[in-house]
């Protein structure tokens, strides 16, 4: 039975805020309403989620006026609710996929032989063909994502709320993914809303559309109304919504109001002047792989195998592929956080910079930060400091940068990525985005030579991403190197990464671009 969800001026504040994260909100969402909810990076949209799955934690802020999930404060000991966080790593809570996936039916009490039977259904639903004793541990981020989503899909809950549920899914499976989410609620009735910057994928599956604001609500309707009104297309555009009339024309528009030079006629200025310099476009060899396999820690096979190539100095390499291709482990094990499987990747004299020894893994992390960044998938996991600003001055502090320098950096970056307000603020407090935005810049901050980064634009909205191209157009220009793990087509087009796609089609690796110095070899699944 699906639950009506209602505000009536509702809004959540941060303790170490003067403003709310969310609200204050007036909203009405009827008993099995599809509801898309869109706005701005740091509008306050996973804050409305978690407090719908009441979920928010007492202790860290305070709320006020009222929110009602079925006419009663949102509980999740009740577990009529289905939540699927932004941060899929967040949620997996046993070593084993099946026990995972039986979590939320157990504290339904459903009985034993109907959760056994739903365990292996539900994992095929979301793609995840495996069995269900497969260890939690070995998926990628994507995977994790598909088995928050077969938790969601096995309980069939009366109200269901997913936050970016296909944000780590690769672009050609995330339409089954949404497909299996829509069949859950079409046999359950569920209410159900939707946070997705992936506009498109969902416009024609939900009844209505939400926009929020930093103070409220901004627009709402059917999606027709809100996207065909001529007074509103202009006020989406300028507070970063995806637009799906004309994405590309929108995106262009948007980075161009950023800076002119970042995109002109459709194309990213570095590529066409690059272009110009053939092939005396880029630096010096900085890193190289050699006959490179390799695996997350403890496991028994290679995710791929074989894989050689040299990155240069200011050259973009797009690592690509479906889920589970092995991106993740390919970037952790380049980054020289996790040791190679087989072969190895070498340092050159110039990244070196003096060092003897020629692998990353074998250098402490005192000389490691300073030469090669690696900004994890999830971002949550790399903050070491108290504020925002801290966070953004740690890196050059530790490559011995002076005061002046520091101070200089760090507020071009907070300009840059639109956390001037924040700068005191606690990395965990942030949105989601903001704390994507907030990791990228933290390791761009020294200007590390390498800097490998995991999906970088995760949870931005149009003004964010392309504040974010801008400063990898920056790194690229400073004559660092960039290893993008990405699903996000049009960042890797935007930076003039070349591309390597890590998925099986019959055959290695293929690298989709002339530009880059690779072979690769069979994947050792």
């Amino acid at each position: 039975m699906a639950l009506p969800i209602t505000a009536r001026g509702y809004s959540w504040t941060h303790a170490d805020r003067d403003t709310p994260a969310v609200g204050p909100l007036n909203i009405d969402i009827a008993a099995g309403e599809k509801v898309l909810l869109l706005g701005p990076s740091g509008a306050g949209k996973s804050t409305l989620l978690h407090a719908i799955a009441g979920v928010l934690p007492e202790e860290s802020g305070e709320s006020s006026g009222e929110l009602l999930v079925g006419g009663e404060a949102p509980n999740p000991r009740r577990g009529g609710t289905g939540l699927v966080l932004q941060d899929p790593d967040s949620q997996v809570i046993f070593s084993r996929i099946g026990d995972d996936v039986a979590f939320g039916m157990e504290n339904l009490g459903l009985p034993a032989e109907t959760i056994e039977a739903r365990i292996p259904s539900s994992l095929r639903a979301m793609g995840l063909d495996l069995p269900a004793e497969h260890p939690s541990a070995a998926l990628s981020g994507g995977q994790k994502q598909r088995l928050a989503l077969a938790g969601i899909h096995a309980m069939s809950p009366e109200v269901i709320v997913l936050d970016e549920p296909t944000a780590n899914i690769d672009p050609s499976s995330a339409p089954g993914v949404r497909d299996a989410v829509l069949a859950v609620q079409a046999e359950t009735q569920a209410t159900m809303l939707v946070v997705e910057h992936r506009v498109g994928l969902w416009l024609d599956h939900v009844d209505r559309v939400i926009v929020l604001g930093r103070q409220g609500i901004l627009a709402q309707g059917a999606p027709s109304r809100v996207f065909d009104h001529p007074n509103l297309s202009s006020v989406l555009i300028d507070c970063g919504i995806w637009v799906p009339e004309d994405p590309s024309l929108s995106r262009d528009d948007r980075t161009r109001s950023l800076s002119g030079s970042v995109r002109t006629d459709g194309e990213p200025e570095r590529s066409r002047v690059l272009s110009d310099r053939a092939d005396d476009r880029l630096g010096e060899v900085l890193l190289r792989t050699e006959e490179l396999s390799v695996a997350r820690p403890r496991m028994r096979a290679p995710a791929v195998a074989g894989l050689d190539l040299s990155l240069r100095a200011g050259q973009a390499l797009g690592l690509v592929g479906p889920n589970g291709a092995g991106k993740s482990t390919t970037a952790l094990t380049m980054a020289g956080l996790i040791p190679e499987f087989a072969g190895a990747v070498h340092a050159e004299a110039d990244l070196r910079d003096g060092l003897r020894r020629t692998r990353p893994f074998a250098w402490p992390s005192a000389q490691l930060a300073p030469r090669i960044g690696m900004v994890f998938q999830e971002p949550a996991h790399q903050f070491l400091a108290s504020s925002v600003a801290g966070e953004l001055e740690l890196g050059p502090r530790l490559a011995g940068w002076s005061s002046a320098e520091i101070t200089t950096r760090v507020d071009d970056l907070l300009v840059s990525l639109g956390l001037a307000e924040l700068s005191q603020a606690h990395p965990q407090s942030l949105s989601g985005g903001e704390k994507r935005r907030l990791s990228v810049a933290a390791m761009m901050a020294p200007r590390p030579r390498v800097l490998i980064v995991d999906e970088p634009t995760f949870g931005q909205d149009a003004l964010t991403w392309a504040g974010l191209v801008e400063m990898f157009l920056d790194a690229l220009a400073h004559g660092s190197a960039v290893v993008a793990v990405s699903h996000d087509q049009a960042f890797l087009e935007a930076i003039g990464a070349d591309l390597l796609d890590l998925g099986d089609h019959g055959g290695g690796a293929t690298t989709l671009s002339a530009d880059v110095q690779v072979r690769a070899g069979d994947r050792g699944e």
